[in-house]
Order: C-alpha cells, then sequence, then structure tokens
C-alpha cells in the first residue's frame, strides 16, 4: 500500500495588504501640495505652476493606479504559484513513498515469489501496484527478467548437478579402472587370456573416452604378452637344445676320461668344468625363459652330492668349503632345482668375495626342515644392496628387462624358490661379509627308508667315498634320466671339490645282493678297476682325490701304474683313484690344475 505523505502548513504567499484608502489620501495630500505651491507662487507663474502642479498630479494619479493594479496582479500570480508548489511538493512525497515502498517491499517480495517458482503474473497479482504507470511497467518488467533468470539459474544448478553426478561416477569408474579391473585383466593377460576373453569378462566404465582407452590398454598390453610369450618359448626351445647338447658333450667327456690316459686327463676335467658351467648359464636363462633345467632325477639324492654338484659347477670351486654331517637326500623332483639354487648362492659369494678367501657352507638338520648356510667373507652388502638381494631372491621379479646381463643369479634363486617353497634369507656373516639362510621345507627331503652303505674295503673312515652319478644322456631336457638309490654321505667331505662327473652330476651308488640283476658294487679303492661302479659299469670316485695326485700316479713308472684299460662292457674304469688323486694332490701341497677365469658375478 501507498505509504501517504505527511501533510504540510500552507504558507501564505501574500505579504501584508494596504489600507484601500491609501491610495485616495495620497493623492489628496499630492493636490493640497499643488494647490500649496501654486498659492506660493508668485502672481506671474501662478498659471503655469497651477498647469504644472495639476499635470504632476495627474501622472502621480495614473501612476498609482497602474502601480496598484499591477501589485494585484503580482499577489494573484504569486498566489497560483505558491498553490502549485505546494501541489509539487505533495506529489514529490507520494511519489517518494511509492518508490520506497516499491524498493523496501514490492520487488523483494514478488522475487521471493518467483524465486519459489511462482508464475510473473501469480506473483504481480499478490503485490500492490504502484500508482504511478511507469513505475507499474517497471515492476511488471522486473518481475518477466526475474522469472526468466530464475529459470537460467535452475536450469544451471541442474546442469551443474549433473556434471558433478558425473564427475563423481567418472572418478568412482576411474578409481575401479587403476585399482581392481586393470590388475586383474593384466593378471589374466599374463596367464595367456585372449584380448576379447578379457574385455568381455569385466565391466569397464560407462565413459565412452575411458572405455576406449582402456580398451586400447588391453589390446597393446594383450599383444606384447603375446609377443614376449612367443619370445620366451622360442628362447626356451633353443636353449632346451644348448643344454641337450650340453649334457652331451659332458657325457662324452666322460667318456673321455674313462677311455683316455694320464697324459690328457687334466685337460679332459678342465673341459668337463667349462661344459659344466656352460650347462649353469643355459640352465640360468632356461629357467628364465620358463623352461625347465637340463637334468631330471626319478630318485633321491644325498645332500653330499647335492652340494658337491653344485660346487663343481661354479668357477671358484677351490675355494668353497664344505661342512655336512647330514645323511638326509632331496627328493629327485627338487634335487636339480636345489642343486642349481646353491650353486647361483655359492657362485655369488664367491664372486662378491676377496680371490684369496674361502666360503664355507653349513648343513644343518631342523625340525623345519634342512637348514644351508652359505657365508663369505667379502665386504657387507649395504642397507639398499640387502633389500635388492632380498627382494630378488624372494620370487616377486618377474620382469626381464629389469634385469642385467649379469644380475641373474639371484633372479634365478627366487623362481626356484618359489617354485619349491625354500626360504633364502640374508643376514650378515660371522665372518665379515655376508650370510644366506636356505631352509629346505621337509617336503623336499626324501624319507629313505633303509640306509645304502656301499662297501668300501680298501678305504679309511676318513675317506669315505662319496656317490658318483651316471653319465647324462645326451637326450633332451625334458625327458627324465633314470637315477640309482642314493647312498649316504661322507662323514667330513673333502674342502675343495674336484670339477668332476661326482660333482656335475651326483647320481648315487647302488649296490647289489649276488642274486640281484644290476653290476657288482666294487669297493672304491684306489687300484684301477677295483673301485665301486654304477650299474651302467661307470667307476665311483674315491673321495679327496685331487688332479695333482692324478698327474702323479701319471708319471709313475709303467710297472707301478698300469694303463688305463679300453672302454670294454665288464670291468669298470678307474676313474676313482684318478678322482681321489686330486684331493690328495691338493692336501700334500702338489699344484692342481688351473682354476678357470670367474664368470661374470651375480648379484
Amino acid at each position: 500500500m501507498p505509504v501517504p505523505a505527511r501533510p504540510r502548513q500552507r504558507r501564505s504567499a501574500r505579504g501584508p495588504r494596504s489600507s484601500p484608502i491609501v491610495l485616495p489620501a495620497a493623492l489628496l495630500v499630492t493636490a493640497v501640495g499643488g494647490a500649496v505651491v501654486t498659492a506660493a507662487a508668485p502672481a506671474g507663474a501662478r498659471g503655469w505652476v497651477a498647469g504644472t502642479a495639476a499635470v504632476a498630479w495627474v501622472c502621480i494619479a495614473v501612476l498609482a493606479a497602474v502601480s496598484a493594479r499591477l501589485l494585484r496582479g503580482a499577489r494573484r500570480q504569486a498566489a497560483s504559484l505558491g498553490d502549485e508548489l505546494e501541489t509539487a511538493r505533495s506529489h514529490w512525497a507520494r511519489q517518494s513513498a511509492e518508490a520506497s515502498q516499491l524498493v523496501n517491499a514490492t520487488l523483494p517480495g514478488l522475487a521471493q515469489q518467483v524465486r519459489g517458482g511462482a508464475r510473473p503474473a501469480d506473483a504481480l497479482a499478490r503485490v500492490s501496484p504502484p500508482a504511478d504507470p511507469h513505475q507499474r511497467r517497471l515492476l511488471d518488467l522486473f518481475a518477466t527478467e526475474l522469472a526468466a533468470v530464475a529459470g537460467r539459474a535452475d536450469e544451471a544448478e541442474g546442469e551443474l548437478r549433473a556434471l558433478r553426478a558425473e564427475i563423481t561416477e567418472g572418478g568412482t569408474e576411474l578409481e575401479r579402472l587403476t585399482a581392481e579391473t586393470l590388475p586383474a585383466a593384466v593378471s589374466l593377460l599374463r596367464q595367456g587370456s585372449s584380448a576379447d576373453t578379457v574385455l568381455t569378462r569385466f565391466d569397464w566404465p560407462k565413459d565412452a573416452r575411458l572405455r576406449a582407452a582402456a580398451e586400447w590398454f588391453v589390446r597393446e598390453l594383450a599383444y606384447s604378452e603375446r609377443r614376449s610369450a612367443a619370445a620366451e618359448a622360442a628362447s626356451a626351445k633353443a636353449l632346451s637344445r644348448v643344454q641337450a647338447k650340453t649334457v652331451s658333450m659332458l657325457a662324452d667327456l666322460r667318456d673321455m676320461q674313462d677311455r683316455h690316459g694320464g697324459e690328457i686327463f687334466g685337460d679332459l676335467l678342465r673341459l668337463d668344468h667349462s661344459t659344466s658351467q656352460l650347462g649353469l648359464m643355459t640352465d640360468r636363462l632356461a629357467l628364465l625363459m620358463g623352461g625347465r633345467s637340463s637334468r631330471v632325477w626319478n630318485k633321491p639324492i644325498v645332500v653330499e652330492s647335492i652340494l658337491r654338484g653344485a660346487v663343481g659347477r661354479i668357477a671358484a670351486y677351490r675355494r668353497v668349503r664344505l661342512h655336512n654331517s647330514s645323511k638326509a637326500a632331496i627328493s629327485g623332483f627338487a634335487a636339480e632345482g636345489v642343486m642349481h639354487l646353491l650353486a647361483e648362492l655359492m657362485d655369488n659369494a664367491a664372486n662378491f668375495s676377496p680371490p684369496i678367501d674361502e666360503v664355507h657352507v653349513y648343513v644343518e638338520e631342523r625340525s623345519a626342515g634342512l637348514v644351508v648356510t652359505i657365508e663369505d667373507s667379502g665386504l657387507k652388502m649395504a642397507d639398499a644392496a640387502m633389500r635388492r638381494a632380498e627382494e630378488a631372491v624372494s620370487g616377486r621379479v618377474t620382469d626381464l628387462a629389469s634385469l642385467q646381463g649379469t644380475r641373474l643369479g639371484l633372479a634365478v634363486v627366487g623362481r626356484l624358490a618359489a617354485k619349491y617353497g625354500i626360504s633364502v634369507n640374508y643376514r650378515p656373516s660371522s665372518r665379515g661379509g655376508t650370510g644366506v639362510v636356505v631352509l629346505l621345507p621337509p617336503q623336499l627331503v626324501a624319507q629313505q627308508r633303509e640306509p645304502v652303505v656301499p662297501a668300501r674295503p680298501h678305504r679309511s673312515p676318513s675317506t669315505a667315498p662319496a656317490p658318483i652319478p651316471a653319465p647324462a644322456p645326451a637326450a633332451p631336457a625334458e625327458k627324465p634320466v633314470s637315477a640309482p638309490a642314493p647312498a649316504p654321505a661322507a662323514e667330513e667331505p673333502a674342502p675343495a671339490p674336484a670339477p668332476s662327473r661326482a660333482a656335475e652330476e651326483p647320481l648315487p651308488v647302488r649296490t647289489r645282493t649276488p642274486d640281484a640283476d644290476t653290476p657288482s658294487a666294487r669297493p672304491a679303492g684306489g687300484a684301477r678297476g677295483g673301485g665301486a661302479a654304477t650299474p651302467g659299469g661307470l667307476p665311483v670316485r674315491a673321495p679327496g682325490r685331487t688332479m695333482a695326485e692324478a698327474e702323479r700316479d701319471r708319471r709313475r713308472p709303467a710297472a707301478e701304474t698300469p694303463p688305463a684299460p679300453r672302454r670294454e662292457p665288464g670291468p669298470a674304469r678307474d676313474a676313482g683313484s684318478r678322482f681321489g688323486a686330486f684331493h690328495r694332490g691338493r692336501s700334500g701341497g702338489a699344484p692342481g690344475p688351473e682354476e678357470p677365469r670367474q664368470a661374470p658375478p651375480d648379484e
């Protein structure tokens, strides 16, 4: 409602009014004055003085009459202007009140109704319109524009809510994609699933851009995995052929060691050891490529033979000292893997310790399994290097691209440990270097039902012979190699095993009764033809024999040392005396064979 203007007291525009007799009195006084002037004038001048006075009086009378008339007109005009001024003041007061009402009450109420969803016409009907048409037009325009602005604001708010919901949903989908879907898809692709199978198995993001990016990633990764798998398969196939050739070369070398005399025996042993190291390298690459080792055993192998086989595969075999009193045996399915794992750790310890220091290997039987400890005297590993080594032997390193060419050994250890459930842990060594504790679980230790003790008629208990395997066939590594039953290990192993057949393929010796179909067991003596033999007729090396003693036996006169027999189907060859001479020569201070150059160190 318009607020009425406060009435103001009207002031009169007229001044004090003169009396009506003032003008006649003034004319009378003027006439009297003219008469007095005429009477006082000389007689001769009275005529023109009287005329002048009469004219002057008439002029004054006319002027007074005109002035009075004009004054009355001015008074009337002033009164009219005063009335108009009062009217304008009242109109201005009314306009001011309406504007104040419009600004302070009408417009806020109208805006509140429009924001509440009312139509402009309904909102205008609920408010009092101003009397001024211009203000009414302004109010209508304001209501219309406010309704339009409110509509656009509602649309913008709806779009904002939709965008927020879309962003939230996209963030949730992206988080699920990166945290769940992509890792699961990568795992399936690495297991051999195709890209189409993976794409149809998971719920992918609804956003087209995210979905396209995820699909492109899956297809590219599937293509990369196919190429990687094909490359690994081709590499494993090629390495299996190299492994077969290596096994064949080892068999030929050992056959030559039995057939030829002492002139080339040392050279054959060095070739045998170099070929064994080549076999270790090829097995290492084959395992990293997803292949298998070059040998498979179907009978348990005693721990002594496992240790000697591992030592015989490394370059610095002379520096390894074995401390073993266990007669346990490793199951055939895991024997080659355990031997390779220990060989890698021994090689790593030898390569990272001074050339004059020894690497000591201890074997203990515990309720948790068989514990093998390898200690060197090198520099202690830094914390970062220790963490990298522990990560490598844990089996979590599967990316071949992250492995350096000379840092493959510990990765192989990790794969073998994960395959057979072996625990490998690093710790500082009491000898000043680094120690590696290998725990072989009970499921890898074979349960021997009855001990097999080979005949030792010509050896003292302190030099009991270690078992000697039969030569490996030249067949591919996938075919299993038959191995005889295990024999007990020596009480005190030799400090430095020879790079021989006993170090490379630790097949134990089997004895028989007179009624058995297998060949007779022969004593492990030092005389030619009198040592123990495997079922295939191969001789058993007496433990402790060194290359130096074999060289001394070769230099003896023909009367003292009989010539080596040729290969015949019946009697066994005198390889045991040659291997025993290797250790005795080293114990007596005689020079042994030249140590092969050390292989590149593994981490």
